[in-house]
């Protein structure tokens, strides 16, 4: 599995329940980075939606990774929950900033927007505008009205992704709609974030995955069923099942 085409890991890393299915149970959590990358090439970094982490918090996790370990990066709910996009160059230039310590190993942005937000055409057009052309984007639309042909060919005009995700049973369109895909499992369960993949499932994602390598696209992979340690499981018998 090359470097370059596909990238699979978890969505964050610091849990104290993964010790046991994933961690020792007596692993330092100070050491659960440096042991996460053991295993995995990439992370998504998700508490920066709630608190963008410090300057030296980023550096550091830098530091603790190997030259070619990648962070993507979940945008601050700010952004995308409380102004819904508007008013971006601000907010944005800030965030930029904030991401920087990270240097040659940040990935994709991750902007999330909130379920009870409906389409929006002029706002996304409006904000696609505002991006640093130095990052790649991806826009994870959790309300269905944006899963709209308009919407598909905006993110196109502005090269950036349309995030493909799994979540309560139900799966996102599986739109490309620039050279990177971006998928989110949220887990296999009605609830959010629990439940451990099928085999069948798993086999379909890992199908799914190298028909996107094999067109020129580079994808980016990441588990979010932290409940008992399915994501790390699951993003490993994934990536068996693609290597």
């Amino acid at each position: 599995m090359a470097k370059k085409d596909i990238h699979i890991g978890t969505s964050g890393w610091h849990y104290k329940h993964w010790k046991g299915p994933f961690y020792k149970e007596d692993e330092k959590n100070k050491n659960f980075l440096e042991v996460y990358c053991q295993t995995f090439k990439t992370a998504e970094i998700n508490n920066s939606f709630y608190k963008l982490p410090s300057k030296e918090t980023f550096k550091s996790w830098a530091s603790m990774v190997p030259d070619d370990f990648i962070f993507s990066v979940k945008a601050s709910r700010y952004i995308t929950h409380m102004k819904n996009l508007k008013d971006p160059k601000g907010p944005l230039n800030n965030f930029y900033k904030g991401i920087e310590p990270l240097g040659d190993k940040v990935g994709p942005i991750l902007f999330q927007l909130p379920p009870g937000w409906k389409l929006n055409l002029e706002r996304l057009n409006d904000f696609l505008n505002h991006l640093s052309k130095d990052y790649r984007h991806t826009f994870e639309f959790r309300n269905e009205t944006w899963f709209d042909e308009q919407i598909y060919d905006t993110l196109k005009e502005h090269n950036s992704s349309f995030c493909i995700y799994d979540l309560k049973q139900k799966t996102s369109p599986k739109e490309t709609t620039s050279d990177l895909v971006y998928i989110r499992l949220h887990g296999p369960a009605e609830d959010p974030y629990q439940g451990e993949y099928q085999k069948k499932g798993l086999k379909q994602w890992a199908k799914n995955i190298t028909n996107w390598k094999d067109q020129g696209k580079e994808v980016y992979c990441y588990f979010d069923n932290d409940q008992n340690g399915y994501a790390p499981k699951d993003a490993v018998r994934l990536i068996e099942m693609i290597s």
